[in-house]
């Protein structure tokens, strides 16, 4: 008996099923799209480091210190003043075992007072080294003059000095630095303001209206409400008050996955190391580039000429020159519309340009407006 109504081939629907499968697990497969975390772009305002600074006198060099300077004299003379011993007007004491040094630090964020920073002792005057030397009590001073920690300690130096009776001598590394670890003492801490106020801001390490947005939209995706753009670096965030429940919120905040911005197109030069960087998002219009090169070389052969025997001539010397030049065959490279960092190094690399030479044709298609980036020489 004949069907009036057939089944359609069940082959086309297999092969749609296995299309769809395919595509299901390329999708799957595929890598995601670069994300960085909100940390890794930027930071929270007033949650940084603060910077201080001291000056103090290292004792205990061999020989190696600031002489009788006079700045050395009066900072020994107020050391030994600290301790009750004055001494005596008029004498300048034989100061080779001291060195005048400054001493810096980095006061981290939430430090507590008792907790204990590194520290940088540096001379300021004539000391050839300071190993060896330990630095007498310090006090460390913060922008606002205040007196944020209290620096002791005996140095450890990487570098070495060496002077010999006749005069020379020998330098390793860079002997007049040293570094005392944990030599500071914390004595005040400093407010950073995130457990109060009604906004906390956060801002961008380099300013990006898009990445902002991004940021903003993805904070929001997670506690709606929370976040508004300010600018092209801050992102307002409206957390709600105390210590704890703002330090969760932002642990949190700062996992969030954003994708950035493309970077601006820009082409770095060092002036100094003939070091070029070209980033991807470096795009060309339409060009030809030429390029060759133009060598010159001249020889010169004097001849000298003798007399004979015991006559009375001279000797003299004859100039001769030979110039030649040479000229390498010059290549033209065409690029499309478009045409990308990879399509430019390739075209350049066949050229066989040297860094002075890209140089010069890429401000030429700066120059021609081929070159859609900014420029940088630093």
């Amino acid at each position: 008996m004949t069907n009036a109504f057939p089944f359609p081939s069940i082959r086309p629907i297999r092969r749609l099923v296995s299309a769809l499968v395919g595509l299901a697990l390329t999708l799957a497969l595929a890598p995601p799209a670069q994300a960085d975390r909100v940390r890794d772009l930027g930071e929270f305002q007033g949650i940084r480091s603060n910077q201080l600074t001291g000056y103090g006198i290292v004792v205990g060099l061999p020989g190696t210190g600031d002489d009788n300077l006079e700045y050395v004299t009066q900072a020994m003379r107020g050391v030994s003043g600290r301790f009750g011993l004055q001494l005596p007007p008029g004498i300048s004491p034989n100061l080779k075992n001291a060195a005048a040094v400054l001493v810096t630090a980095d006061l981290p964020a939430f430090a507590k007072p008792g907790q204990r920073i590194d520290v940088t002792v540096s001379t300021i005057g004539k000391a050839k080294s300071l190993r060896g030397g330990a630095l007498v009590l310090t006090p460390l001073y913060g922008a606002d003059g205040q007196i944020y920690g209290m620096a002791q300690g005996n140095l450890a130096v990487g570098g070495l000095g060496i002077t010999a009776k006749d005069g020379s001598q020998l330098t390793v590394n860079v002997p007049t630095v040293g570094r005392i670890a944990d030599g500071a003492t914390v004595e005040r801490a400093v407010d950073t303001g995130f457990d109060h106020g009604e906004v906390l801001r956060w801002n961008l390490f380099q300013a990006d209206f898009q990445t902002a947005a991004r940021v903003r939209d993805a904070i929001n995706a997670r506690f709606p409400q929370t976040a508004s753009v300010e600018d092209g670096v801050t992102v307002a965030l409206r957390l709600p008050a105390g210590a704890d429940r703002r330090a969760s919120l932002m642990a949190t905040i700062e996992m969030i996955d954003v994708t950035p911005a493309q970077a601006q197109a820009k082409v770095i030069v060092n002036s100094r190391t003939g070091t070029v960087v070209i980033n991807s998002a470096v795009r060309l219009s339409p060009a030809a580039i030429s390029h060759g090169k133009l060598v010159v070389r001249i020889d010169e052969k004097p001849q000298v000429s003798q007399p004979n025997g015991f006559s009375n001539g001279r000797t003299v010397v004859t100039p001769s020159s030979q110039i030649s030049a040479s000229e390498s065959t010059a290549h033209v490279a065409l690029f499309k519309p478009g045409a990308s960092l990879s399509s430019l190094v390739d075209a350049l690399n066949k050229l066989g340009v040297s860094p002075s030479d890209l140089v010069a044709i890429l401000e030429a298609l700066k120059e021609a407006g081929s070159l859609k980036a900014e420029m940088e020489v630093i």
